[in-house]
């Protein structure tokens, strides 16, 4: 009987800690996107996050001046690729304060093809605030966050995880 109890325990703890696998993203979503209207790099018109609305996202902070944002780059392009079509997107919001205009420039030299947008401070603020970059937050059709990855993560684990919500 102590044996069953223990390997409950252990169940538990895991399923409570999420890591083990034993509970989906999806039951996880429950954070709201925060809302936001910030200024293309592109054309310098507002985006407002309801012109996502019903598109799962990768909501990623960055700068031009960080070595792994840069790094990250030809994953998320390949991510846009992979499942534009099938209701997803990639966001960028920069956190560069020098304005939008080397932001432009890397997105022409990158051949970005997803949004990339001027955050305020506002923005990285309500996403619970972006202490480190790059920082991305997965977020779901319905618009909730479904999960957070501090630093550079492999394209493999991003599509995995985008994979599940365009299914």
């Amino acid at each position: 009987m102590e044996k069953t109890w223990k390997y409950l325990a252990i169940i538990i703890c895991a399923a409570v800690l999420g890591g083990s696998g034993l509970v989906p993203a999806k039951v996880l979503a429950s954070t709201k996107m925060p809302a936001f209207a910030l200024e293309s790099v592109r054309d310098g018109k507002r985006i407002n996050s309801d012109s996502f609305e019903g598109k799962a996202l990768l909501v990623t902070f960055f700068a031009t001046w960080c070595p792994s944002c840069l790094q990250e780059i030809p994953a998320l392009v390949k991510l846009q690729q992979e499942f534009g079509a099938n209701g997803f997107s990639v966001v960028a919001l920069s956190v560069d304060q020098g304005g939008s205009q080397s932001v432009a420039e890397l997105v022409e030299q990158q051949a970005i093809n997803y949004p990339v947008l001027m955050a305020d401070a506002e923005t990285a603020e309500n996403f619970g605030g972006v202490y480190g970059i790059p920082v991305s937050f997965l977020v779901n059709k319905s618009g909730n966050v479904v999960k957070r990855y501090p630093g550079l993560v492999p394209h493999s684990v991003l599509a995995k995880d985008v994979q599940s919500l365009v299914d």
